[in-house]
């Protein structure tokens, strides 16, 4: 996939481009299935498929406080470029961007400059100055310029199968803990993704399971609580029991997301692991003492075994 960060470097059209436009947050199964939309029509006109995204999130370049991401870029690119895209244009949403009108970004950009023939996107998409762009304008320009607009079908989730799959519902589902339900949604378990840091070093010392500490990276955290996961690191990807919160048992009130990885003995301070959040055991508890807590954990663990096994985890 070829990533393109400034629409400057693009020198000339891409052949026949297919084209969505969104932000994306997730790159969850509705997400998935537009983009095989894209690739299926870029096939069919042998074209290009393309998705444009923005860095950062338009609200936050507006000043707006907006959502926690569920992916951050990185993650986002790489899904992305799974979905087998072509070209994947990240943009820089700024000022000078969000005051290209609708009928400028049309033709100057989509057409002009990517070699658009076909967009495809939801029927609520806006765009352009104030958001006066929309699906009629799109259709418009279309039969003036010389481009195909095609709407396409929501997705649906598995419970209510009414509700859309959404950034905003998964958003929800990942902080209330219920993250074997954000599954169904994303399609894979939610990540979450930091550096191994120096912790209060107790793990190994007093509880007898050492812990890797992470400093997140990402905007979104799930609920407080402790959870079964699986854990990709430099050494390869083990299974795993992860303790997000604030520890009441010791009292210091400190947050932390902490991971014992099972059968795991390498030093891996300050290296970046990647943590899937399986599914969620129990909520945070504070225990009498340091021997209860430790009987818990091994009761944790043993539970954690028996999830992962049952999920198919190798």
């Amino acid at each position: 996939m070829e990533l393109i960060e400034n629409i400057d470097q693009i020198d000339s059209p891409f052949k026949n481009a297919v084209i969505t436009i969104g932000n994306f947050d997730g790159v969850h199964k509705g997400h998935q299935s537009l983009f095989r939309q894209v690739i299926e029509k870029a096939k069919q006109i042998n074209g290009t498929s393309v998705v444009m995204t923005f860095a950062p999130h338009p609200l936050k370049a507006l000043g707006i406080s907006g959502p926690p991401l569920i992916t951050r870029r990185d993650q986002k690119v790489e899904l992305i470029e799974n979905c087998g895209i072509d070209v994947l244009l990240c943009i820089k949403f700024n000022m000078a961007f969000a005051a290209i009108t609708a009928h400028d970004f049309i033709e100057k950009i989509l057409v002009n400059k990517i070699g658009m023939k076909a967009i495809i996107i939801d029927a609520d998409y806006s765009f352009g100055k104030n958001r006066l762009g929309n699906i009629d304008l799109l259709k418009k320009e279309g039969k003036k310029i010389g481009f195909q607009t095609i709407i396409s079908p929501w997705i649906n989730d598995t419970d209510s199968g009414t509700k859309r799959i959404s950034s905003t519902r998964i958003r929800e589902i990942i902080m209330a803990g219920k993250v074997d339900h954000a599954m169904k949604y994303l399609g894979r378990h939610y990540q979450i993704r930091g550096k191994v840091i120096k912790g209060r070093e107790r793990g190994g010392s007093q509880l007898g399971f050492p812990t890797a500490n992470i400093k997140l990276h990402d905007e979104l955290c799930p609920k407080h609580g402790v959870y079964a996961v699986t854990v990709e690191t430099a050494k390869g990807d083990f299974w795993g029991v992860a303790n997000i919160g604030f520890s009441p048992t010791f009292g210091d009130r400190m947050f932390t997301i902490e991971v014992h990885i099972l059968n795991f003995n390498h030093d891996i301070y300050n290296t970046r692991i990647r943590v899937n959040m399986v599914e969620k055991l129990r909520d945070e508890k504070k225990f009498a003492n340091i021997h209860e807590l430790s009987e818990q954990i091994k009761k944790d663990i043993k539970i954690a075994r028996d999830i992962l096994e049952k999920n198919g985890h190798s």
